[in-house]
């Protein structure tokens, strides 16, 4: 953790949201005149496109499964490195995973690739993580310590399983039986890497459907916010001001004395209200350390 180069980490699950957080956290950078640096988390995965189809039929032909939500699908001593680097110096190297043509068109790169590796500039004031393993912890890295503030991102996982066979099969063209095969093949890694990191979270986002979803394999719409509740989790009840979240939030309401409960579709809405201040809060103690 550091005072002069903060760290905060968005982690969460392919298809949980993250990016929702993400665009509140722009938001609130953009009208605090706060420079941050971005950093993907594909872009720390091992391989490009091509090549983890080559290592996942090795893996399957060895009898090995090869995940992008294991260690052994990432290069997660390389984001270890950057989190450290950045945390002491306010530097270090980041590249981007090119998800589709549009977006390689200004680095001449197809879909699937990563671009070079390139300095941070030094002049930032704090780095933005949003991916996979914000605060994963193995026996060989533990990425987690570096992190001022994780937030968590996950839907229950039958909608988690809904969104991602819509999202697979409309716009990858898969069959439903096939986005179900990778699920089933993922299972070990979520539940080994994934899951255990919203423990250490500082607060978790869950939404939750108010609709049946007990079998996710056949429904074919996802739940709408209209249809859904956010449970935010605090680790700590004495971080949040539930009052004023209260106050602010109509409708919501507190089931533990760490948890607040409120209407989807006021999602962003609460993050604003809640994220901001630790933000501020990040930014006045760096200004204070000069």
């Amino acid at each position: 953790m550091s005072v002069a180069h903060p760290i905060i980490a968005v982690t969460g699950s392919s298809g949980a949201g993250t990016s929702t957080v993400k665009h509140a956290f722009e938001d609130i950078f953009r009208r605090g005149g706060i420079r941050p640096v971005v950093v993907e988390g594909d872009s720390f995965h091992k391989y490009d496109r091509a090549g983890m189809r080559v290592a996942t039929a090795k893996a399957e032909a060895e009898g090995q499964v090869l995940t992008h939500f294991g260690p052994e699908g990432n290069d997660l001593h390389s984001l270890e490195n950057l989190f450290q680097n950045y945390a002491e110096t306010g530097k270090g190297e980041r590249r981007f995973y090119i998800h589709s043509d549009a977006e390689g068109i200004p680095y001449n790169q197809p879909a699937g690739t990563f671009t070079p590796w390139e300095e941070i500039d030094g002049n930032t004031d704090l780095l933005f993580y949003e991916g996979l393993h914000g605060g994963i912890v193995t026996d060989d890295v533990n990425i987690a310590q570096f992190t001022d503030l994780l937030i968590g991102v996950v839907p229950v996982i039958n909608l988690e399983w809904i969104q991602k066979i819509k999202r697979d099969c409309s716009n990858r063209g898969y069959s439903t039986e096939a986005v179900v095969d990778i699920i089933l093949k993922r299972m070990p890694d979520y539940i080994h890497h994934i899951t255990p990191q919203f423990s250490r979270t500082h607060i978790n986002f869950q939404r939750v459907p108010l609709i049946d979803t007990s079998n996710p394999f056949v429904m074919r719409e996802i739940p709408t916010p209209d249809e859904s509740l956010v449970v935010i989790r605090f680790k700590e009840p004495k971080m949040a001001d539930f009052p004023f979240y209260l106050s602010m939030l109509k409708d919501s309401f507190m089931s533990r004395p760490n948890n607040l409960v409120i209407p989807a579709v006021k999602l962003g809405l609460a993050m604003e209200v809640i994220l901001t201040p630790f933000i501020e809060e990040m930014m006045i103690k760096k200004r204070q350390r000069g």
